[in-house]
């Protein structure tokens, strides 16, 4: 009786253990196949320079290419809707930003998906402030001359961004607030054509990019960088003031990028990502590219991430609403 009841016990594990073996090898298996980090913007710009740094990385730890894909329009909406519609299967990623993931669910009316809802946030990779650069043509060394040559041509003079709601357009407009000027917004598909025509003299003449994408243009002398928007000076660019101490001392502005998967995405690959993004950030290569950029390296948890996309979402409202910022 009694070896019947042992050789039923066994006969009872193994079968429990059979059964649990498919599950715990499809928990292990993730990673298989290429994985992709959609960009909302064209190349060029911020987001797709951090996205590329990160896809490098990643490539090399998670033993599986992954790659960046750029659909840029509609302020990053078209490419964080391929995200939010996709399969949550670990596979088809976003790099968000505080403008795309945060502000223009303010702005665009009929907004095809919802922040909150439809993404599960994965990580932050960075933080950075934005940097205010005019074409070499533009008669101003600092920010008091570029005021005073801004207020005297009212209506004339036009700011540039990488699109409606993205924070280079939210800086530019409570820099229009602060400084009392009425520069005129003209939206671009992503940083990059933007700065094209910054650079060409093209129908603009400022822009409050996020840093990383305008500093190379600072450096070698095609843009003219007059101030950072972060409350201090950035180790990098030390000789870059800051627009508080340009005589505004409340003007601070600092944004953030993250990447996000589509909500429900199974618990153990959002948690496999989280690592490798945590250790990607704290990678000495890493890091370095980015405070090159002026970025600052930045990860946190997904419970953490969700909290500050919430947070930004009633902060940016408010700044839409007395901005009065209508979507296009």
């Amino acid at each position: 009786m009694h070896s019947i009841k042992t050789a039923t016990r066994r006969l009872i594990i193994s079968m429990a253990v059979a059964m649990a073996l498919p599950a715990v090898c499809l928990a292990q298996a993730y990673p298989t196949k290429q994985i992709k980090i959609i960009v909302g913007y064209a190349p060029g710009g911020t987001t797709d320079i951090i996205a590329r740094v990160l896809a490098n990385r990643l490539t090399t730890t998670m033993g599986q290419t992954v790659i960046v894909e750029n659909r840029a329009g509609a302020g990053g909406n078209i490419g964080a809707e391929a995200v939010a519609k996709a399969a949550p299967d670990g596979y088809t990623l976003q790099m968000g930003t505080a403008g795309n993931m945060t502000v223009t669910p303010s702005i665009y009316p009929n907004m095809p998906f919802d922040t909150v809802r439809d993404f599960q946030p994965i990580s932050l990779v960075a933080t950075l402030p934005n940097l205010m650069v005019v074409n070499p043509k533009v008669p101003a060394k600092n920010v008091q001359e570029f005021v005073a040559w801004a207020k005297a041509r009212p209506g004339q003079v036009f700011f540039a961004s990488s699109g409606t709601g993205n924070t280079p357009h939210m800086t530019a407009e409570l820099f229009n607030i602060a400084a009392g000027l009425q520069m005129v917004h003209v939206p671009y598909k992503g940083s990059g054509p933007a700065l094209t025509d910054l650079i060409g003299g093209n129908g603009v003449h400022v822009m409050l990019d996020n840093m990383p994408s305008a500093i190379g243009y600072a450096r070698n002398g095609s843009l003219r960088a007059l101030a950072v928007t972060s409350p201090k000076r950035v180790s990098s660019e030390p000789n870059v003031p800051t627009i508080s101490e340009s005589g505004y001392p409340d003007f601070q502005v600092v944004t953030w990028f993250g990447l996000f998967a589509p909500a429900k995405t199974p618990a153990h690959i959002v948690e496999m990502l989280h690592r490798e993004v945590a250790e990607a950030v704290r990678s000495p290569e890493v890091a370095k590219k980015l405070l090159d950029l002026g970025a600052e390296p930045t990860s946190n948890t997904p419970a953490e991430f969700a909290a500050l996309v919430k947070s930004d979402i009633a902060k940016w409202s408010k700044v839409v609403k007395a901005a009065n910022i209508k979507g296009p």
